[in-house]
């Protein structure tokens, strides 16, 4: 977790406890003890806001199909620190989930442009279903081929781009 820009006047100690309470937290929602991991996180963003940290209880209540309030939360990353990648990502998907690939698609794109990501891999990789879902084959071959580039283990991009090669063949 890298401290935020959103609160200058934290002390070293509040970071300090709000990133151990954040580890906590991811320990608990890989644990699959979500509403521990949901109160830890809250604790964290408390202490000290951070994007991952609202951006993590996003995904925690992504887990539990709390779109709307996965959203706020990634919403909230993105007003603590819009350089982080993740939550447009995140937001993508959640309203992919719900069912609108139309707004998804613009979310993605700005997952894309963010300077702070660990891995582009995901926004390509979620474009390239939603064009090929739109039978725009090209487009979405060229998204999965991206998704490799970034990450050449991705095998859900791997097999993407096949089909992709296969229909264009």
């Amino acid at each position: 977790m890298k401290d935020s820009e959103y609160r200058d006047d934290a002390s070293p100690g509040a970071k300090y406890e709000a990133k151990q309470l954040f580890q906590q937290a991811y320990q608990a929602q890989l644990a699959e003890n979500f509403e521990e991991a949901i109160e830890l996180y809250k604790r964290s963003i408390e202490t000290y806001p951070t994007a991952e940290a609202h951006t993590f209880l996003g995904w925690v209540y992504s887990f539990q199909n709390r779109y709307d309030e996965a959203i706020e939360e990634c919403l909230e990353a993105i007003r603590v620190d819009e350089t982080l990648g993740n939550p447009y990502n995140d937001i993508g998907s959640y309203l992919l989930a719900k069912g609108d690939a139309y707004s998804s698609v613009r979310w993605f794109k700005r997952a894309l442009f963010a300077p702070r990501y660990e891995s582009y891999a995901f926004p390509h990789f979620n474009l390239g279903r939603i064009y090929e879902t739109r039978r725009k084959y090209l487009e979405a071959a060229r998204h999965y081929g991206k998704a490799l580039e970034q990450q050449p283990g991705f095998t859900e991009a791997a097999s993407g781009l096949h089909r992709m090669q296969a229909l264009l063949n």
